[in-house]
């Protein structure tokens, strides 16, 4: 069993690819059979597995979840009293409570068993730029 963290400096919303520094650790750690866990540190981001191969993805993702949940300037949004710590706070806390926060992932000979088009992203929902920390848990 070994464990790793991960920094993933983001420069505001969207979806950060970090497959080559998970899949270059894993490698690292041998040929084995084991699971990798994913968790972020943070209540205002995911974790998803998705395409990698076109970036319109991303950015089709990032606009429907825009659109899905709204900064609460949004006069749908007015329900809201979480607001004191920006508009784009507590719907990142509601992205963050419908997407994923943890991944699981079995590693076969010592590699992820990604399908060919997944990559690992870190889907920041907040508009500022931030440092966010992945740990990584192979067992």
């Amino acid at each position: 069993m070994s464990h790793h963290y991960f920094e993933i400096s983001t420069r505001g919303a969207g979806l950060y690819e970090f497959t080559d520094h998970v899949s270059t650790w894993v490698a690292g750690e041998g040929p084995m059979e084991a699971v990798l866990t994913l968790m972020v540190q943070h209540t205002s981001a995911s974790l998803l597995i998705q395409e990698n191969a076109d970036p319109e993805v991303q950015d089709d993702l990032q606009a429907y979840f825009h659109r899905l949940v709204p900064p609460t300037t949004d006069p749908s949004m007015g329900y809201l009293t979480h607001t004191y710590e920006g508009p784009d706070d507590m719907p990142a806390h509601i992205k963050c409570a419908v997407l994923p926060t943890t991944l699981s992932i079995p590693v076969i000979s010592g590699r992820m068993t990604l399908g060919t088009w997944q990559g690992l992203y870190l889907f920041e929902h907040r508009i500022r730029p931030h440092l966010r920390r992945v740990v990584a848990m192979l067992r």
